[in-house]
């Protein structure tokens, strides 16, 4: 008896160990291929949403598929390039009016902290000597400028999948050898495309009208960048919870770095956290409502795993691929217990609309 429970707990030392290894080997790939992998999420997205779009002109506007599918990669190319360069664009304005304005604000600063008492101004005022603010924004710069290359990387990995999409059905019944099995694992992915995809058209849609509130926001006050600051809103919203917080905080110290009048400061600043309160607390939620149904908790650890290994980028994946994770192993017995902390209500949902549909053998 003693031997046999030896011989068990030997094995699930060894399972253990084994699992250990497997998933520090994936971490170690995650971060070694994480450009052509960010890449490889980013144009699985635009294919999922422009398949969805391709369908739609092809039936209603009875438009050969070959036609919409060529206008879609046209379209995604020249888009994904235009905002490439854009985006560049803007980040070098920031980092040239920035540096400019710099000796302005902290010549402002001791004013500013004055009133804190002469103990905390010393440790302001040292804590800003320390952080280098130029050497990070001429960083930023720099990382911003992979955005081309990944752009092309993305473009390209779409027109593959836009040619390969014929093939798709009948390489899942090929790999599951079975009809069934096979129509459920479309049933999956179909379901993972539509609910990210509903979940970034309206994202997308709140975070342009926070952003438009926002650029009339500088616009009024006449400062500087206020184009820049929008799209930085507009980009930053698409981070759940964070990507807000940060958009109000730089928005605020440029208003400061480009003024220097505290006043000012908090005025802008105040506008910005109330246009992002409400359209946060009361817009966002009410379009989105079940859409996502995902722990509030669980999107924060995704956002603390995913920008750790990826960084920013994986800051913005981190929902889609909880979606997706969640879809995925509400469908598998041994991994539902993982679908249902995901879960809000710890009620996964597996996208079939049916929750008493057999779930994928294991």
């Amino acid at each position: 008896m003693d031997q046999s429970n030896e011989t068990v707990l030997r094995e699930r030392l060894q399972t253990g160990f084994l699992g250990i290894i497997a998933f520090s080997l994936l971490l170690f790939m995650l971060v070694q291929a994480r450009f052509i992998l960010i890449s490889l999420a980013i144009a699985i997205i635009l294919f999922s949403l422009t398949s969805d779009a391709i369908h739609a002109i092809s039936s209603r506007l009875k438009v050969p598929n070959w036609l919409a599918t060529t206008l879609a990669l046209i379209g995604i190319a020249l888009g994904l390039l235009w905002i490439s360069t854009t985006i560049l664009a803007q980040v070098n304005e920031i980092v040239f009016l920035a540096i400019t304005y710099a000796e302005r604000a902290q010549a402002a600063l001791p004013d500013l902290t004055a009133r804190l008492g002469p103990e905390a101004q010393e440790r302001i005022m040292t804590a800003l000597t320390n952080f280098n603010i130029t050497g990070w924004i001429r960083s930023l710069a720099g990382q911003a400028s992979g955005i081309l290359s990944g752009s092309v990387l993305v473009i390209l990995f779409v027109g593959f999948m836009f040619a390969e999409q014929v093939w798709f059905p009948t390489k899942i019944e090929r790999l599951t050898g079975d009809p069934v099995q096979a129509r459920q694992v479309r049933r999956i992915i179909t379901s993972i495309m539509h609910r990210v995809n509903r979940y970034l058209v309206v994202k997308t849609g709140v975070s342009a009208v926070t952003s438009a509130l926002v650029w009339v926001i500088f616009s009024i006050a006449g400062l500087e960048l206020a184009t820049a600051v929008a799209i930085l809103t507009f980009i930053l919203n698409f981070i759940p919870s964070v990507g807000s917080i940060v958009a109000t905080v730089i928005g605020t110290i440029l208003v400061f770095v480009l003024t220097g009048d505290p006043t000012l400061t908090l005025i802008i600043g105040v506008s910005i956290t109330l246009v992002q309160f409400v359209i946060g607390n009361v817009l966002d939620p009410m379009l989105l409502g079940q859409t996502l149904r995902l722990s509030s908790f669980g999107i924060i650890l995704s956002l603390a795993f995913w920008g750790a290994v990826w960084g920013v980028p994986g800051m913005f994946l981190a929902v889609p691929i909880m979606v997706a994770l969640m879809i995925v192993c509400a469908h598998i017995p041994w991994l539902r217990p993982v679908a249902v902390m995901l879960s809000r209500e710890g009620l996964p949902d597996d996208g079939s609309g049916d929750p008493t549909e057999e779930p994928l053998a294991a």
